[in-house]
């Protein structure tokens, strides 16, 4: 008698809104970055990694609002927040700064 397969390895259709995002990160090509999106709880999260990273680096996580989904605007807002994401996930690659530096000597 065979097991019953797992219903956690059931593949799960995507979503349009899911679709709607992939669609729009396609567009974007850059040699050090790979973008990819997922639906978590009902949010669309985009995750943004290095491609071939020397040192071992987080993997960056933003979810989109489902207001900005539905947006005339969706293009542009989704440009202005994975800008502004790839900024944030650039400064938390520091290891140090001097900020660090200040406050380990106070």
């Amino acid at each position: 008698m065979t097991p019953p397969t797992p219903s956690y390895n059931v593949p799960v259709p995507n979503s349009p809104q899911l679709s709607k995002v992939l669609d729009h990160l396609s567009l974007y090509d850059h040699p050090l970055l790979a973008f990819a999106d997922r639906e978590t709880n009902g949010l669309i999260e985009i995750l943004i990694d290095l491609k071939d990273p020397p040192v071992p680096v987080h993997t960056y996580v933003f979810a989109i609002h489902p207001r900005d989904l539905d947006s005339p605007q969706f293009a542009w807002q989704l440009q202005r927040q994975l800008y502004d994401a790839l900024h944030d996930y650039f400064i938390e690659m520091f290891t140090s700064t001097p900020q660090d530096r200040e406050n380990s000597t106070n």
